[in-house]
């Protein structure tokens, strides 16, 4: 399924009006690049000791998306969560900064510590990551917040996206508690379109649309082995979580593209995305967050589900040729992706 390049260019520039809320974990990645030729014995214990000759941060989990569609030009970008009152919150502010994110809903609190990734790379591989989270539950009063600013955003957005990133329950930014009010405001209202991509929960989402992979999907219903996903199977759980939410549902599939099932039909066969083909070495690090930004961005656009899931893969296809880096994908990037896709370039 190809559209016509009019068709993407006239979507693609409606995303300057667009206004969208990133509700999640907000993480900093940390890069350390570490030249092997400088390795040096520890005096103290006798181990290697690794050499960082350079350093870079930027935005990541929630961040990353929020990242992306400031990429794709969207007009205004919302970031509701939290930052801890230490270095990596006021790095992270720093990099929200640095690409135009709005902070006024972003909470800066003593009673957290900012989520963050530290990616050791080494001959521009990544090596053993150091995890930086909140592990004990989130007071109520950041809960609070959280939930204050969707209340006052709901009015004032085109779309929520919310990024659930953290696997221990109740110790990030969504919460049962936030969870709650996004249903709430799904139900109850037509407009801002909710969107939700959770790591470990995606079935307990209801009311909006949720995108998730087909491990994830399998996961919901302890369903996934660690092998090859069964196409039956993967339908079945796809039509459920459709019901459940009474929504839209993403799957995505790798190299097989992604899957689009929808509540209105619940027997019917999902539609089949295809995925953009990329050939060579690929980095697939925030390709689902790229794939967010891109779909959601267009279905605001007024792109229907299928031209949005298409120009997700378009934007995931750009960014997974960016080694070693969280990527992200400019319009003009999305647009040359369509050509070579169109004149079958790989």
């Amino acid at each position: 399924m190809l559209f016509e390049r009019t068709r993407l260019e006239q979507m693609l520039a409606k995303f300057v009006g667009l206004r969208i809320a990133a509700v999640g974990d907000f993480f900093l990645d940390r890069y350390w690049e570490i030249d092997p030729a400088r390795d040096e014995p520890s005096v103290e214990t006798g181990l290697i000791a690794y050499q960082v000759v350079g350093r870079r941060h930027s935005p990541g989990a929630a961040g990353t998306v929020a990242a992306n569609l400031a990429v794709l030009g969207v007009g205004r970008i919302d970031a509701v969560g939290f930052v801890g009152d230490d270095g990596e919150g006021l790095e992270l502010e720093r990099c929200l900064d640095r690409i135009g994110i709005a902070r006024d809903y972003l909470l800066r609190t003593p009673e957290r510590i900012t989520p963050c990734y530290s990616k050791p790379m080494r001959d521009g591989v990544e090596m053993n990551r150091i995890d930086i989270k909140n592990r004990t539950p989130t007071p109520e009063s950041v809960e609070r917040h959280i939930i204050a600013a969707i209340e006052e955003l709901a009015d004032k957005v085109d779309a929520i996206i919310v990024m659930d990133q953290v696997s221990e329950e109740n110790c990030g930014v969504v919460t049962d508690a936030v969870r709650e009010c996004l249903i709430r405001l799904g139900r109850e209202h037509q407009s801002p379109l909710i969107y939700a991509d959770s790591r470990e929960r995606i079935g307990l989402f209801r009311e909006m649309i949720i995108k998730c992979n087909d491990r994830e999907a399998l996961e919901q219903f302890n369903l996934y082995e660690g092998q090859t996903v069964a196409e039956e199977t993967l339908q079945h759980c796809g039509r459920e979580l459709a019901r459940r939410t009474g929504r839209m549902v993403f799957i995505t599939r790798g190299s097989l593209g992604q899957l689009i099932f929808a509540p209105a039909q619940p027997d019917a066969k999902a539609i089949c995305v295809p995925v953009v083909p990329v050939l060579g070495e690929i980095d697939i690090c925030g390709a689902g967050d790229a794939t967010s930004a891109a779909l959601v961005s267009s279905l605001c656009a007024g792109a229907t589900p299928e031209e949005a899931a298409m120009i997700g893969n378009l934007a995931a296809s750009v960014t997974i040729r960016k080694i070693g880096q969280t990527g992200t994908a400019s319009p003009d990037e999305v647009l040359a992706a369509w050509e070579n896709l169109s004149n079958g370039v790989i």
